[in-house]
């Protein structure tokens, strides 16, 4: 049995043993952040928001003497949440770089026929197309979240923007 076990099992009751787990565990974690991020200040952000995540699942931890792998994993997932956040953000930039010319105006007009046409579909359709084009989710996500399938999302998606092109004709100059 590992010195955690206890640990892990009372910190809820004990606050010294908490900071005892803090001061044992979280250096490791951030050299381990650092290491992978190069960045030291934000190594730190991650290690301190993993060890508190860690923390607060001790009641669900099903190896409380693995805390420190427990915490390893996290840092880990949250240098790996980091750096896809970063990629998305960058290729949306580049994106919006490529795509707007300075003299580019919103057409106010278009938003609003589009926001019509997309109020006229049965709401189910529309709160697919919300959660995949808007929130940005994966089917399966949208799925979960509308409680049913990842192809029940994909039907309903493939319906609802077939009603829109429909609706909405693509304007001519673009």
């Amino acid at each position: 049995m590992s010195q955690d076990t206890g640990i892990v099992r009372t910190v809820v009751a004990d606050r010294t043993d908490l900071e005892d787990l803090y001061v044992r565990h979280v250096p490791g974690a951030v050299r381990v952040a650092s290491l992978i991020t190069g960045d030291a200040d934000l190594a730190q952000d991650i290690a301190h928001d993993a060890f508190l995540r860690s923390v607060g699942r001790f009641r669900h931890l099903r190896q409380p003497d693995a805390f420190e792998a427990y915490l390893r994993r996290a840092v880990v997932n949250a240098c790996t949440s980091h750096f896809r956040r970063r990629k998305v953000e960058a290729a949306y930039l580049r994106g919006r770089a490529r795509s707007a010319a300075p003299a580019d105006q919103p057409d106010h007009g278009r938003r609003d026929e589009l926001q019509m046409a997309l109020s006229a579909l049965p709401a189910r359709q529309r709160a697919a197309v919300v959660l995949r084009y808007y929130a940005d989710l994966s089917e399966q996500q949208a799925g979960e979240t509308l409680g049913c399938s990842a192809a029940a999302v994909r039907s309903m998606v493939a319906r609802a923007m077939e009603t829109l092109r429909e609706r909405i004709p693509r304007s001519e100059d673009t």
